[in-house]
Parts: C-alpha cells; structure tokens; sequence
C-alpha cells in the first residue's frame, strides 16, 4: 500500500454481555490492533443496561493515526480466508455506505487471534475511507487484499 493511506479512520466497537468476561472481550478487540500500535489505542468503556436490567458493557474506539489504520487493514487482509473475502466480495452493496465499510467479526475467533466474519454478537468495525464512491472504496479494498 502507498504512504499516503486511503482511509480516515476506523471505529471499534464490541459489546460485552453480562455472561461474558469482559477481560476476554477487551482481549479480542485488543487482538484486533498490531501489537506496534496497541499502548497508542485506548477503549472507552461504558456500562449500559440490556432489555430484562441486564447489565452490557461497550468498548469502543477511533483509530486516527494513519499508520495505525493501516496495520489494521493490512491485519485484516492478511487474516481473512479467501471464503470470506469473497462472501465480502458478493455481499459489498450491504456492506458499504457513504464511504464507509461495515465489518463484523467473530469474537471468540478474534480472542484465538484469528479473524473471521460472523453477524452473531461480533466486533463491529466501521472503517471510514477518504473517497466516498462505492467504486472507489472497492478498489482500495482490491489493492489492500481485503476484497479477491
């Protein structure tokens, strides 16, 4: 990829429900992050109530640092199985907006450091690029790898 990087910055956001250890989910968030990065990205943590007084504690962030956004996207392309870069692939229409590339991924995946897609209580990633046409988000996503 070039030096000048393509995306502004990447929202992260994952929830963890009362049932789960809130250390492990923090845990597959930070799994997210290349470990060069990692002491410069900070969660903030905000506990929420679910429907039956349950409580839920979000952990998000805004990655800004460019070369941070990068090594995500590099992280991800690297990780991704070819079966779900092109289930990404055919499925791009529901997945982008308004410059914008809506990722979910698999969260006890992410806690064994591997990196999968999944809708079911997943790591929500909003990665937001500086072009804002469809056309123009698909072809960086070709040349980062993240799309086949």
């Amino acid at each position: 990829m070039s030096s000048k990087v393509p995306i502004d910055y990447v929202d992260l956001r994952v929830f963890a429900h009362a049932t789960e250890d809130t250390d492990k989910v923090s845990a597959s968030a930070h799994n997210l992050i290349p470990p060069e990065s990692a002491d410069t990205v900070v969660f903030t943590k905000t506990i929420l109530t679910g429907h039956h007084g349950n409580p839920i504690t979000l952990l998000e962030t805004r990655i800004k640092e460019k070369k941070t956004a990068q090594q995500l996207m590099e992280k991800l392309s690297s990780s991704l199985s070819i079966i779900d870069k092109e289930s990404l692939n055919s499925e791009i229409n529901q997945h982008l907006e308004k410059g914008n590339l809506y990722l979910r991924l698999d969260k006890q995946s992410a806690y064994l450091n591997e990196l999968t897609l999944d809708t079911t209580d997943p790591i929500h990633l909003r990665i937001h690029f500086k072009k804002h046409r469809q056309e123009e988000v698909m072809e960086i996503c070709r040349k980062l790898g993240l799309l086949p």
